[in-house]
């Protein structure tokens, strides 16, 4: 029983909610402050980064094609034989 006095004397009130406008105003104050946390790159770094993904691309790109190719030529060298 003293349980469920302390449920009630506890739980929310309808009136004790924020409108939707209050949210969405909270929403964005929060937004701003999170943004402003953040750390971002320097151009040199973002440079160096991007340079090493687009030659690790290629380079994973190339090696997919000389197995696609190789794997090509020996399935038709097999058909040949059989």
């Amino acid at each position: 029983m003293a349980d469920k006095e302390i449920a009630k004397k506890t739980a929310p009130k309808k009136s004790d909610k924020p409108s939707f406008g209050e949210r969405i105003k909270k929403f964005f104050r929060d937004y701003g402050s999170e943004l402003k946390k953040i750390t971002w790159s320097s151009k040199k770094d973002v440079k160096s980064n991007t340079i090493v993904v687009i030659a690790s691309i290629v380079v994973v790109g190339l090696i997919i094609f000389a197995l696609d190719m190789g794997f090509s030529a020996l399935i038709s060298a097999l058909g040949k034989i059989y």
